[in-house]
């Protein structure tokens, strides 16, 4: 038996490859699918099976090409209602897997098809649990994604998992490995353990959501407070992947289309596209092609591409080196964002020189701040874009909260002219925020370069407890 977890940070999404005796099972695949059949073919074992726990939203998920390519069946549990060919399992169907089974378990709560997939060894003890977003280390899946399409409330959808947990999960040994769809950082939960894997003995132990004597109107209460909206793109992920998808080497095949800066710019005037500059924000700030955007590569990417980029149709220009253009439009696929529609050749140093206009981020040391407000006799207006439980936690004396996620909200707040200083935990969301702001044709502001952490570091006086998730 060998169960392989293929974790992907940028989505805090676990995949999971299994084998037995030379067939593999595939749980919540990601997009690309050319690792799995790679891993499979390997190892001489051929892909069986590929197990959905549920209609995901967070990303695109690989089974409809994964399927295509090896004729392996996709398994939902009950209820689930797909637009292509699969096996939708009853509650308690068994799969044989090499010497080991897989159990379908229905736990509907999160979305109504949702189920875990309950794994015996060859001995037919109970060996692992793939949760998906039914139950999380430290958290359980969040109830208010399915309540259009379940036709109930988020109160309803709770109550309905607050039985599945009880009813199917609870039960089993202590000993039972738990494999969780997501981790710490994805939003489709809000109180996730750093940790991957978890037996169950403990995570009853340390999960709020498994008290053995909580109600179920205390766990309704719990799991819904403190809910932030979801990210604009779930619901097209959602549909993409219960109704399908083009394949993700065509996509990328497509966006893999150079252009020199006078076709760039071309393009960005005809088409309407976003511009997107991948690069490290430092790279940005020292200069970027006028109206772009940051996110880059090298932080929680796709994630904020998708919270920020509201529509996954919308035409988009990459800014990035040559050669890490495969790797921006795998990201952008896996969470369906397919209609990027060419990329900068030569980079922003073929757009300066070529002599075309750039623009510039002025970022200072946070010691700078400190004197502009030991020397300043009125406040001087900083706005701190962290989430407001990281500004809760501790924040720079008479700073606004101005959060990324919401920052087009918040526009009337900045200072039409005065000049003002924005910061985040560590430089990476503030730079996005000021890409955001100069798109809108605001450029009085300046960047605290480090972030919070500068902040503590340099001694400028903050309200509130620091607490450690805040400096990452």
């Amino acid at each position: 038996m060998n169960i392989e977890q293929i974790y992907t940070g940028c989505l805090a999404q676990g995949a999971y490859y299994i084998e037995s005796k030379g067939e593999v099972a595939i749980i919540d695949p990601l997009r690309e699918v050319r690792p799995y059949i790679d891993k499979a073919d390997a190892a001489g074992a051929k892909i069986k099976y590929i197990f959905e726990t549920h209609f995901h939203a967070d990303f695109v998920s690989g089974h409809v090409t994964l399927s295509e390519r090896t004729g392996a069946p996709i398994i939902y549990g009950p209820t689930a209602n797909p637009g292509f060919e699969a096996i939708i399992a009853k509650d308690g169907q068994e799969f044989k897997l090499g010497e080991l089974t897989l159990i379908v378990l229905h736990t509907p709560g999160h979305t109504m098809e949702s189920s875990t997939y309950l794994l015996k060894d060859k001995d037919g003890k109970d060996h692992a649990l793939f949760t998906g977003d039914t139950l999380f280390l430290g958290d359980v899946g969040r109830p208010d994604l399915a309540q259009k399409a379940a036709h109930m409330t988020q109160e309803e959808l709770a109550g309905t998992l607050y039985d599945s947990l009880r009813d199917k999960i609870m039960p089993l040994g202590d000993d039972i490995i738990i494999y969780p769809a997501h981790g710490a950082g994805s939003a489709c939960g809000k109180n996730m353990m750093k940790e991957t894997v978890d037996t169950l003995g403990n995570q009853k132990k340390v999960n709020y959501a498994l008290r053995a004597d909580m109600t179920k109107g205390e766990f309704v209460k719990e799991v819904i407070a403190g809910l932030q909206p979801p990210p604009a793109y779930f619901p097209m992920n959602v549909k993409m992947n219960k109704k399908g998808y083009r394949d993700m080497e065509k996509i990328i095949a497509h966006g893999e289309n150079a252009l020199a800066p006078d076709a760039f710019e071309i393009a960005a005037n005809h088409t309407g596209a976003v511009l997107l500059d991948a690069r490290h924000q430092v790279d940005f700030a020292r200069g970027h092609v006028p109206g772009s955007i940051f996110i880059g590569i090298d932080g929680d990417f796709a994630p904020w591409v998708g919270t920020l980029i509201k529509d996954v149709q919308q035409p988009i220009l990459l800014i990035a080196e040559k050669q890490r253009i495969v790797e921006v439009l795998t990201r952008l696929s896996r969470v369906g964002f397919d209609n990027t529609i060419g990329y900068l050749d030569g980079g922003f140093k073929a757009w300066k020189k070529a002599g075309r206009h750039y623009d510039t981020v002025v970022s200072i040391p946070a010691d700078e701040l400190l004197q502009l407000k030991q020397d300043s006799e009125h406040p001087v207006p900083v706005f701190d874009v962290r989430k407001p439980g990281e500004f809760r936690s501790a924040h720079i004396l008479d700073a606004q909260n101005t959060p990324l996620s919401s920052i087009n909200e918040h526009l009337n707040r900045f200072p039409e002219k005065e000049m003002f200083y924005i910061h985040c935990a560590g430089g990476y969301r503030s730079m996005i925020a000021a890409s955001i702001l100069k798109r809108r044709g605001i450029h009085n502001l300046i960047d605290i370069k480090g972030g919070f952490k500068a902040v503590k570091e340099a001694g400028i006086k903050t309200s509130g407890p620091i607490c450690p998730a805040s400096l990452k």
